[in-house]
Order: C-alpha cells, then structure tokens, then sequence
C-alpha cells in the first residue's frame, strides 16, 4: 500500500538512518530499503543520499517528503472519520510519561481508558522529562506528560495538572523533631536528588539555588523509586513529589519537613508535536484526559 510505503519514507528521512526507522516502524533494514526502492522506482527519481552513518534527501526526496506528511495527515483524518462513521474507538496511542506521572498518576487513566475502549491498543514509555520531550519532538510518542514546562518550539504545551512538592527524610532524622522547618535548617545536609534530565532535580536546583542552599553531601539516583528507598533508608533528605510518598508518609517510614512560608508547586503538563495528526483514538483519550473535574486533576 502506497501509504505504507510513504510511512517508512518519511520515518526514514526524519530519522535519517535505515535501522532506527526499521526499529521505529517494527521492520527490518531490508523490508525498510525494499519499500524506498520501490518508492524511486515508481517515481523515477533518487530520494535519498545514503552514506554509512546516515542519509539526506535528495531534491526530489525534499518534494515528496513535503507532500508525503500533507498525504498521511490527510489519510490519518479520512480514517478518523471513518472510525466515528462506524461509532467504534480502534487503533493504538504510543504514550511517553516522566517518571512521577507515568508510575503514579497514568496507570489509573490508562485502566479506566482501558476498561471503556478496549479495543484501542496502549503502549507506554517513561524516561525522565528530556527523554519524553525528546521522543515527542522525533514524533517516536503521540503524547507526552512532563514536569514542569519546556520552551521547545515544535512542541505544544498545555498544563494539565498542579503537583506539590515536598522535602522529606528518614523518620530519625534530627530535623523530623521539628513540627515546621526553617529554610535555613536545610543548609549543609546530605541530599538524595534525582539525575540531571529529570523535571523534580531541575525544580530541586532551582529551589535550592534560590534559597542559597548547598549539600553536604550529595547521592544521585535515576529513578523517583530509588530516592525514596534512599530515603527511608537513612541516607538524606530529597525533594519529591507527594504523590510518590503518600503511602511511606502514611506508614511513618519517612517524614514530611515542612518549611515554614513555603509551598511548592509545579505543573505536570501535555505536550504534543505541533505537526502531528491526531487519532479518533488519541482524541477521544485527550477528551477523557481534560474532561475530568478540575478537583480531581489537581488534588
């Protein structure tokens, strides 16, 4: 099918390598180098410049790739409408999800989504937020969630919803005898951050920056898990979101360091490829998404 074709020409060109299409689209090199072959043969005219470390377009390849994202946006549209002509949610959402949304927030979404279209295939991918910017960015994701925000200007960003962020430490921690902190009680301690790429270590810097604070000592982990095991285990204190420790400050295993007049918040926010079409699938989850009380986004 000449959309087929046209599929992998575009993934190709984006991509500018053969076997990250291949990965990208499920296929091998050589079915990805048999559906160009048959696309120049077809048209008469060399589209790619291939080389061993990546390929560029030809001029002729720079012309089809223009039409080819105008044709499969318009036949992503025709089969949309289809699909709503039949009154049935099909077809799959590839998913990308920073690590406090995609393991704490998305599983409960994506069930009740589940539940109510069962036939709309779901895959997720977590990463820290540059990770998820990224793949959306390279049109690998549908949709992204991210913490905080991103200035990227082929992305489209919508808030989605509020997170508090608090300081937490091992329930023997000296300053845990203190019902409220002062800010500067925070000065020279061990820290449990999160790695570089990661929206909660950008909010940690920024807030620790501001306030003049510096560590001790600083252990760095690449997961939100990892901080709070870290944590509950007596190695420091960390920044993180209530959400990831709602249960372990339940329990007692770690405590929560209320600094005095301060509330920290962030928002958790959409963000999608400026140029990318979008699915009956994906537009109906986007729906569900937003459609819920405001209460319920934000608590």
């Amino acid at each position: 099918m000449i959309v087929d074709a046209l599929r992998v020409f575009v993934t190709v060109a984006e991509q500018r390598h053969f076997s990250k299409a291949g990965v990208l689209l499920n296929l091998s090199q050589p079915g990805v180098s048999l559906h160009i072959r048959n696309l120049e043969h077809e048209l008469g005219a060399k589209l790619l410049h291939r080389s061993p470390k990546q390929v560029r377009l030809t001029e002729a390849g720079d012309i089809l790739y223009k039409h080819a994202k105008q044709i499969l946006a318009h036949y992503q549209e025709a089969s949309q409408e289809i699909q709503m002509l039949q009154d049935e949610v099909t077809g799959s959402i590839h998913i990308g999800a920073s690590f406090t949304i995609g393991e704490y927030i998305l599983p409960g979404k994506l069930a009740e989504f589940a539940g109510q279209f069962p036939q709309v295939d779901l895959q997720v991918t977590i990463g820290n937020t540059e990770e998820i910017i990224a793949a959306v960015r390279s049109n690998q994701l549908d949709i992204g969630f991210i913490e905080g925000e991103t200035q990227d200007a082929e992305l489209s960003v919508i808030p989605y919803m509020k997170d508090e962020l608090i300081i937490v430490a091992p329930s023997n921690h000296p300053l845990s005898e203190n019902v409220v902190v002062e800010q500067e009680l925070l000065q020279n301690q061990i820290w449990v951050l999160r790695e570089h790429g990661s929206g909660t270590r950008a909010f940690s810097d920024h807030f620790m920056q501001a306030a003049g604070i510096s560590s001790k000592r600083s252990y760095v982990f690449n997961s939100s898990q990892g901080v709070k095991e870290a944590v509950a285990a007596g190695l420091g204190i960390a920044m993180l979101s209530r959400w990831i420790v709602r249960k372990e400050l339940a329990s007692g295993e770690i405590l929560e360091l209320r600094i005095r007049h301060r509330h920290l918040e962030r928002n958790f926010s959409m963000i999608r490829h400026k140029e990318s079409s979008s699915s009956m699938a994906l537009t109906v989850f986007i729906q569900k998404l937003f459609t819920q009380p405001s209460i319920e986004r934000n608590k």
